[in-house]
């Protein structure tokens, strides 16, 4: 179902972005792949291109800078006339206490997760709809569920969630697809770039990645919710146990969650 549809990825140049360009070009899409790392996702493009016979551009873009996001939009109709996919995957992750952390660290991480996703998806809108395409976020279950030392990442996930729903009630009567994308923890280097309390990238992951979902894994399941037009999609059973019984249970999930991150390599709070 994504022969010659055209999609764009944002985050495209590692992790589940990655993925999500491979997974989408073998089943037929022309991409426009999008990411700061621009000589990266140039290599990226060729190696799709040549292995998949699908067209795909590269285009070095900000997420968090909404001239780049526009001109990011414009570039993809220039090539391909439409949009059929936007996926917002771009994103950026901490591990910190609230208490010791830098504020510009909480700007930043709204600027990546939220406001990247607001600039591409207003910009991208008008050809969506014109498509009756779809627009994606991969957001978290700390979009559900707040987690400890990840206060910006919440934050950020939950005003994208709040925004997503909000976009889908204004779309049910006009053909607009919009999907909420939940992994759990995934294997991807979102632990390796996160930020501490001042900002910089911690350059190694807090928890044990080889147990953890891949992107691959990630990546499927979003293009079959795409094909679908799924609403929402909570990826692990974990992570549909934790939104369900942080309804009902919402005192005994705060225990389970200080317990599972007590556990973490060198952890922020101890049991």
């Amino acid at each position: 179902m994504m022969t010659n549809k055209t999609i764009i990825i944002t985050g495209a140049s590692s992790g589940i972005g990655l993925a999500l360009a491979r997974e989408m070009a073998k089943r037929g899409a022309n991409l426009v792949l999008a990411a700061r790392k621009y000589v990266a996702l140039c290599q990226i493009a060729q190696n799709l291109e040549k292995e998949f016979h699908v067209q795909v551009v590269a285009i070095q873009c900000d997420v968090a800078n909404e001239e780049s996001c526009k001109q990011l939009v414009a570039q993809a109709l220039l090539t391909f006339k439409k949009i059929d996919v936007l996926i917002n995957n771009a994103g950026l992750s901490m591990r910190a206490l609230f208490k010791d952390l830098d504020l510009s660290v909480l700007h930043n991480l709204m600027n990546v997760n939220f406001w990247g996703t607001v600039y591409c998806t207003k910009y991208a809108l008008p050809a969506l709809l014109e498509s009756k395409g779809s627009v994606v976020a991969v957001s978290s279950i700390a979009g559900y569920r707040g987690l400890p030392g990840r206060t910006g990442y919440s934050a950020s996930k939950f005003a994208m969630n709040g925004f997503m729903e909000s976009l889908r009630v204004e779309n049910l009567k006009t053909g607009l697809h919009v999907m909420l994308a939940c992994p759990g923890f995934t294997a991807s280097n979102i632990r390796n770039t996160a930020l501490n309390k001042d900002g910089v990238q911690f350059g190694e992951t807090s928890m044990e990645e080889e147990k953890m979902m891949t992107a691959e894994e990630v990546a499927t399941l979003i293009a079959n919710g795409i094909a679908a037009r799924k609403r929402t999609l909570i990826m692990t059973t974990q992570g549909k146990l934790a939104v369900w019984m942080n309804k009902f249970f919402p005192a005994w999930v705060d225990k389970k969650v200080f317990t599972l991150f007590a556990k973490e390599k060198n952890p922020l709070i101890k049991a």
